[in-house]
């Protein structure tokens, strides 16, 4: 499951747990965006801070980890470049599937070796259930739009944009996010200020 996960939320645990289930995924592996290159890096918290954040939140699913291949590989963090990372080590007979929001899928168009990524793995696209596939179909066109897995899922109307504003204006986010996620977040003081970047 990729992501900027800045920061994660209850919406990511569910989305996961349910591909995990319908897909009979043996894991889901979490993994942060290290350098996400559709964003400056002034507008992204630290990858560090992501990471652990990350790991807080999976701690009590043993059916889930957390990957640090994107924060340790140098350079941006291209979708394709670490679903061919987990092809290759997880062996040739493994099936590996990229779970991400419908709204991502969108805009694969934009993405790194676009024309590749859909051969290299199932991709999942999470939405809301009742969400309209006909702009899917009209950004991908019939065929390729036929590669990608709709998984309609309840409560992903939490966001992380929101999270980030709320705590920008000094509101509760509990309920968003699991506990441990919320103290690390007022432990370092995230999202209040310009805490945002890798310096």
């Amino acid at each position: 499951m990729g992501g900027t996960f800045d920061p994660i939320h209850y919406g990511h645990l569910l989305a996961a747990e349910q591909a995990r289930e319908r897909f009979r995924l043996n894991r889901v592996v979490f993994t942060p965006c290290g350098r996400p290159p559709h964003k400056e890096p002034h507008e992204v918290t630290a990858a560090e801070h992501r990471y652990v954040m990350a790991a807080l939140a999976i701690a009590s699913n043993p059916d889930f980890t957390v990957s640090r291949v994107e924060l340790d590989r140098s350079g941006p963090s291209y979708a394709i470049d670490t679903i061919r990372h987990f092809r290759r080590t997880e062996g040739p007979g493994a099936e590996v599937f990229f779970i991400t929001g419908a709204d991502a899928i969108l805009e694969i168009d934009t993405w790194h070796e676009d024309g590749a990524l859909l051969g290299e793995c199932r991709f999942i696209a999470v939405t809301r259930p009742g969400y309209d596939l006909a702009p899917l179909e009209r950004a991908l066109g019939a065929e390729r739009a036929r590669m990608v897995e709709i998984l309609p899922v309840p409560g992903v109307l939490i966001s992380s944009t929101d999270i980030r504003a709320r705590l920008a204006e000094g509101r509760s986010i509990r309920y968003l996010t699991p506990e441990a996620v919320v103290g690390y977040i007022e432990q370092h003081g995230l999202y209040r200020e310009a805490v945002m970047n890798d310096e």
